[in-house]
């Protein structure tokens, strides 16, 4: 494994190393304005969600390395502590990279990247109309995290007033998590798009204490065709299926097929049953998993 001390590392490595690992990041495309009410839209990855009550995001410009000067959107948020979050979705990804361009203060990025000014009705600052998801904020706080070049400055935003375009909500009147076709930062200059075939879910902890890991029997945690996912899975469930249960599922055709395959021998017989568990664990299925594995 590659070791790496921070210390020894040029600003560009560490960049690399950080942008590369901690990633994909959420976008907040941030429009701020001055005193003067000029306008100011940007991008930035270093950013996230760290609070629900009250509702509070946390994004970075960052001091620019070569001359160590700070960004409009900092100096603005400084001079009115008001912000909108816009989110980035894959249709407007590179009108909102051009907007990353250290464009001459007081040029409206909104105008130079074709984005289309919507008024706010808490906030200053107005909204990009082509996001699927708007928040207004008001900065709580703005947190120097140094004064040297690549230092970056925590803006503390609390959310006051969410705006979702009704194309993106379900008919419960909730965001549909496929139909924001969100991107995404990693290193350099790659990101990521969230395709309804990249999503995923994974049952939550909640309820019901799994019996861990290390509570599996030694031939399902040791197997070499169940992976470090698929124990995760196994793990999370408080009780076994009941004998009666495993019984009856063996029972079924295609499990009593396997069984009178490989009946004769143990190895093969297990292996087979791992793999068989394995396919129902990929399709979401703890339970019929156990009872495969319980036979």
């Amino acid at each position: 494994m590659l070791s790496l001390k921070i210390d020894e590392l040029s600003y560009s490595q560490v960049q690399h190393y950080l942008q590369h690992a901690v990633a994909p990041r959420p976008i907040c495309f941030a429009s701020t304005v001055n005193k003067a009410g000029l306008v100011n839209l940007s991008p930035f990855s270093f950013f996230n969600l760290f609070s629900t009550k009250p509702p509070v995001c946390v994004f970075s410009p960052s001091r620019r390395m070569r001359d160590n000067t700070t960004k409009h959107t900092l100096d603005n948020v400084l001079e009115v502590p008001e912000v909108v979050i816009n989110v980035v979705s894959y249709s407007m990804v590179h009108q909102a990279s051009l907007a990353s361009t250290e464009y001459p203060d007081g040029i409206n990025e909104f105008k130079k990247a074709g984005f289309t000014e919507l008024a706010s009705e808490i906030v200053r600052p107005p909204r990009v109309q082509e996001s699927p998801a708007q928040l207004e904020c008001r900065v709580r706080d703005v947190i120097p995290l140094g004064e040297t070049g690549g230092a970056g400055n925590l803006v503390v935003a609390e959310v006051l007033l969410i705006h979702v375009h009704q194309d993106v909500l379900n008919e419960d009147g909730q965001i549909d998590q496929a139909k924001l076709d969100l991107v995404a930062r990693l290193g350099a200059a790659w990101y990521c798009r969230v395709t309804p075939e990249s999503l995923f879910q994974v049952a939550k902890p909640f309820g019901p204490t799994g019996m861990g890991v290390d509570q599996l029997p030694e031939a399902i945690r040791l197997s070499p065709v169940l992976t470090g996912n698929h124990l995760g899975q196994l793990a999370n469930v408080e009780k076994l299926p009941s004998s009666g249960e495993v019984g009856e599922f063996g029972s079924r055709p295609e499990i009593k097929r396997l069984l009178d395959r490989f009946s004769g021998s143990g190895i093969s017989r297990e292996l087979q049953l791992h793999r068989a568990a394995a396919s129902l664990l990929e399709e979401g299925d703890v339970e019929g998993a156990w009872k495969v594995l319980l036979q």
